[in-house]
């Protein structure tokens, strides 16, 4: 049975609603649960919430890292062989043949580092990277990075591109899944110096590079994975993330504000419109892959609900399932 490890202090709202979201998982999926953090928290929420022939254990964490964490201390505190913190500990045991799989809502940078330390890259990895979903016209697409690295050289691209495409055929069942370089302009010549020295790097792969592609190509599903450097990818994600905000926003205000034709219309619309916000919700994400370390893990947003939680879950799970981590071993090893 897959064991998933969750960092139970990861979540805004800690360790309640990541208490909660690991019991709605493991009601709902076939899969052992592993939560780490301060036990005397974690356990009274446990036994409240929880019936007994669930598949959670705890494993204490004296400490946990927060968004306070950085620099030298972090790196002290992500990479000492006897860390205290859930983070540490999560990856540690999924290191160590315990687990699966590591899930958390916690700090993203703190999670990095940590991975990166006890974890490890992947052989010929240089820099993992963070892959989210976004929502397009012909289903979803795969964009990475988008965050983890701000600055990156054209072999960084060329990784990205790989893992990409591992990601896309293994976890979402893509075939041939293509591939496009985020650029300014759809031709060869398009785009930063960047761009322009990654193109033919990605040319000489056996992926399915299909060229430039530009931001409204990646909304519009042009391509299955869309490769950029983390600074132009969190650009992109912000961006999706409030315009998407600003237009359910906005129809709502509609429809409030409405005559009463517009309000009868709104209520003609409200099955509709629920599936857009649907498709258009983190939470049903629940967290992104880290490509690029080891082991799997998986890395959600510190404003996660329980359902959020539940899902980040599920998608480790699936991952674990559909044996990504195998190919994507086999993948960067040929390269």
């Amino acid at each position: 049975m897959t064991t998933i490890v969750l960092d139970a202090m990861g979540t805004d709202t800690y360790p309640d609603t990541d208490v909660r979201g690991a019991v709605m998982a493991a009601q709902e999926y076939d899969l052992d649960l592993i939560l780490v953090g301060d036990e005397k928290r974690i356990r009274p929420l446990l036994e409240s919430l929880s019936q007994k022939d669930l598949s959670i254990r705890i494993v204490h964490a004296p400490e946990m890292l927060t968004m306070d964490d950085k620099g030298d201390d972090l790196v002290r505190m992500a990479r000492h062989k006897d860390a205290q913190n859930s983070m540490a500990i999560g990856m540690d045991l999924v290191k160590n043949g315990e687990a699966d799989a590591f899930v958390s809502a916690g700090n993203t940078g703190a999670a990095m580092v940590t991975a990166l330390f006890r974890l490890g890259r992947l052989k010929g990895i240089n820099r993992p990277a963070l892959a989210p979903t976004f929502p397009t016209e012909t289903g979803s697409c795969l964009v990475l990075d988008i965050g983890a690295n701000p600055d990156c050289k054209p072999r960084n691209l060329v990784d990205f591109a790989i893992m990409g495409s591992v990601y896309a055929e293994k976890f979402y069942g893509r075939t041939k899944p293509k591939i496009g370089l985020v650029s300014n302009g759809e031709e060869a010549g398009k785009g930063s110096s960047l761009v322009r020295e990654t193109y033919p790097l990605l040319e000489e792969t056996d992926i399915n590079f299909i060229g430039n592609v530009e931001g409204k190509g990646v909304i519009c599903g042009e391509v299955d994975v869309a490769v950029t450097d983390g600074f132009t990818g969190n650009v992109m994600l912000k961006t999706s993330e409030a315009i998407a905000k600003l237009v359910t926003g906005k129809i709502k205000e509609a429809v409030l504000n409405g005559n009463i034709l517009t309000k009868i219309g709104g209520l003609l619309l409200k099955p509709a419109l629920k599936g857009v916000r649907s498709a258009l919700n983190p939470s049903d994400v629940g967290a992104v892959p880290l490509l690029g370390v080891k082991e799997l893990g998986f890395i959600g947003h510190g404003s996660s609900d329980a359902s959020a939680i539940k899902n980040a879950i599920r998608a480790a799970k699936e991952a674990v399932e559909a044996d990504v981590l195998t190919s994507l071993r086999e993948a960067v090893e040929k390269k």
